[in-house]
């Protein structure tokens, strides 16, 4: 069934000399698979490899298939355009690193308009504020809500934070936080984006907080790995 939807770009990969597979999290459909067949030859092609970058917001119209399939994709436009992401090195550096955390993390091939919905205006804040260091940071965090293991804030005074459980505790387990590491990942429960500018971490406690979260996903998310590009973006923020 030929329909249309708007779409977030998470990942595209060659196939053979002249084509290429794009994954998509869609409005209507949830993750989508999507063949460009000879998009990289055509010189004058109406659906331009351009509008494959991560995290671009497309409307696309495509022969939608049943789950599994890779579907036929008959015309692409850029929704809302980026004025900064692809030319801030910052913003471009979260911007892959994101794209692979939502590869990863993202499986369902169902509708999830919450989701959609965060990602779509969480990435037009990015474009258009400066201050973005801890961006990255908010992100996977509060993406969580809509990934099923938000923290739970009941009992936040006391002394460790399980990543297991996900939740606050009393007893020291293997898997917590505490301490100054728990000072720092406190700072970002409970707020939104316009909140970042009064938050200030050092380098230091910028990255460790980065490798709370991702243990926190590789302990709540089957198969999930470190995206190939978190060196780039630490190095980038430190």
């Amino acid at each position: 069934m030929i329909e249309t939807t708007k779409a977030i770009v998470i990942n595209t990969i060659k196939y053979g000399d002249t084509s290429l597979i794009a994954t998509c999290f869609t409005q209507k459909y949830g993750r989508k698979a999507y063949m460009l067949k000879g998009v990289l030859k055509a010189k004058k092609a109406k659906i331009k490899t351009a509008y494959f970058q991560p995290l671009m917001q497309l409307n696309l119209t495509a022969n939608h298939n049943n789950k599994g399939n890779l579907n036929n994709l008959r015309d692409a436009e850029i929704l809302n355009f980026y004025n900064s992401v692809y030319t801030n090195l910052k913003k471009q550096s979260i911007a892959l690193f994101l794209a692979e955390i939502l590869y990863y993390a993202i499986q369902e091939e169902e509708q999830n308009e919450g989701l959609f919905q965060y990602l779509e205006t969480s990435f037009l804040w990015l474009d258009v504020h400066d201050k973005v260091s801890n961006f990255h940071l908010l992100f996977l965090l509060n993406l969580t809500k809509y990934l099923g293991f938000y923290p739970e804030l009941n009992q936040a005074e006391l002394p460790y934070f399980d990543l297991i459980e996900g939740g606050f505790t009393s007893k020291k387990k293997a898997q917590v936080i505490f301490g100054e590491n728990l000072i720092q990942f406190k700072k970002l429960l409970g707020i939104n984006f316009d909140a970042l500018s009064k938050i200030n971490f050092s380098s230091t406690n910028r990255q460790n907080v980065l490798n709370m979260l991702i243990q926190y996903y590789e302990l709540h998310l089957s198969g999930f790995r470190k995206p190939k590009s978190l060196p780039i973006l630490k190095s980038v923020f430190n």
